[in-house]
């Protein structure tokens, strides 16, 4: 029905269309159902199709021993039928508009924070109805996904609510989140959910304490584990603890490769040589960071394609904060090899993970 009403009204954000839709008034919407019954039923189609084809996908990998991993974002688009069939779970005024929006605040990467935009969660209904929208939320992605992350888990504590209106992130201010009672009903109903944290950026000790008491891995992230001492960089493998996932490096990233011979500070570079006790070439540190992910006691580790290949920056999935020329990196057929298939096997074999 939203994406009828939408393409109906020529595209226009929900809260500019006709006070009737808008609003949600019955009797309007049930007219207009009837008007656009075929652009419904098409949409109900499309749909349709998609989830066949991606549950078939996904059983077929599960025959396999693959596990899907999937992503879900803590907040949602504003122009989104989460948020029009839903109104009274955001902070929004009377006109639909938000009152405030998400970000985080200010710090070392950005002077003026980060300013998302996303309306927030009036998390006093959504506890009085016992975060009925969160667990169709998690119902609906547990069905299309084996493993979740949730990101920005820092969220599940405070969430940093923004005026809405403001250009920048800096006048915002905290206000809690009751991380404890909503895991409490997560796992509640739905027990055996694998879940694992988004806790990368400053995250504080009730963070480390929520996720610690419901038992969620956080992430370790290798590009990231040479800008301080060796000792203590908590990404540095001999760091990690099994209850965790590590990874190469993440979508919002470099690749390895291009991490190295871009991106990399000479400090860094020192404490990587350092680390691994040699100098190495741009042609190696794909491989040598492949081989710490692997050897690492994280009881996951994630490897990115571009990295396994050995590929430069012009294979880099994501340039947080643009919107051009993001995510169209595709892997070509012949990349997949019996070499390359030998030398993983082995890999995973000799540091045992073999499942």
């Amino acid at each position: 029905m939203f994406v009828a009403l939408k393409e109906s009204y020529e595209g226009a954000v929900w809260t500019n269309w006709p006070k009737g839709a808008r609003d949600r008034e019955v009797e309007f919407l049930n007219d207009r159902k009837v008007q656009l019954r075929e652009a419904i039923n098409f949409e109900k189609f499309v749909q349709y199709i998609f989830f066949e084809q991606w549950m078939s996908l996904k059983h077929y990998c599960n025959d396999q021993g693959i596990e899907i991993f999937g992503d879900l974002p803590i907040y949602v688009t504003h122009d989104s039928s989460d948020v029009w069939a839903n109104p009274k779970n955001f902070k929004l005024g009377r006109d639909g508009n938000p009152l405030v929006v998400a970000g985080v605040p200010p710090d070392c990467f950005s002077e003026t924070g980060q300013l998302w935009g996303n309306p927030v969660y009036d998390w006093e209904i959504l506890k009085n109805n016992s975060y009925d929208w969160w667990m169709q939320r998690l119902r609906s992605n547990l069905k299309t996904m084996d493993i979740m992350r949730i990101d920005h888990f820092r969220g599940f504590v405070g969430a940093w609510e923004i005026p809405a209106g403001d250009e920048t992130a800096e006048n915002g201010c905290w206000q809690s989140v009751p991380g404890d009672d909503l895991f409490n009903e997560v796992l509640k109903q739905f027990p055996d959910a694998s879940i694992v944290a988004e806790d990368l950026g400053l995250i504080t000790d009730e963070v480390r304490e929520l996720m610690n008491r419901f038992g969620f891995p956080g992430m370790k992230i290798l590009v990231f584990a040479f800008d301080s001492d060796l000792k203590t960089n908590p990404y540095l493998t001999h760091n990690h603890i099994e209850n965790c996932v590590v990874y190469t490096g993440t979508h919002d990233c470099n690749t390895v490769k291009g991490w190295f011979c871009h991106d990399m500070s000479p400090q860094q570079k020192a404490n990587l040589f350092e680390y691994l006790g040699r100098e190495i070439l741009a042609e190696e540190i794909s491989e040598e960071l492949v081989r710490q992910a692997l050897m690492s006691p994280a009881r996951l580790a994630v490897l990115s394609m571009q990295d396994v290949l050995g590929l430069d920056e012009s294979a880099r999935f994501n340039f947080p904060g643009t919107q051009e020329s993001n995510w169209q990196w595709r892997m070509q057929s012949d990349c997949l090899n019996s070499e390359l298939s030998a030398h993983l096997a082995f890999m995973v074999s000799e540091f045992d993970r073999c499942g």
